[in-house]
């Protein structure tokens, strides 16, 4: 009988998307988008600490992506009323497969 720990599946453990060094404000410390099935997280380093706020996939009311020339803008909002997650500096490819993720986390579409 073996008594190593279970290990959560890859998928539980979500996805992490970095916004490009080359936008404003990502170059020494680029944000961070996880997507988890629980939650979707920004999370943003400093040189001492880490700013991270976050929403509950229950949460998430809508995804609204801003594409430019190279980079996208994406903005997370909550049926809570709290301020919406945004980053930018995003592949426009990264931003819809976050979209995409968001969607498939909250199951059949809401009525």
């Amino acid at each position: 009988m073996s008594t190593t720990p279970a290990i959560p599946p890859a998928d539980s453990r979500g996805e992490t998307f970095s916004a490009s060094r080359w936008t404003q404000g990502n170059f020494f410390f680029p944000t961070r988008i996880v997507v988890t099935p629980l939650r979707v997280s920004r999370a943003k380093s400093r040189l001492f600490g880490s700013n991270e706020e976050s929403i509950a996939m229950s949460k998430v009311a809508s995804v609204h992506i801003s594409t430019g020339v190279l980079w996208s803008e994406i903005r997370i909002e909550s049926t809570g009323g709290t301020d919406p997650i945004t980053s930018h500096g995003h592949r426009k490819a990264d931003a819809q497969r976050i979209r995409g993720l968001i969607e498939s986390y909250q199951g059949p579409a809401r009525t």
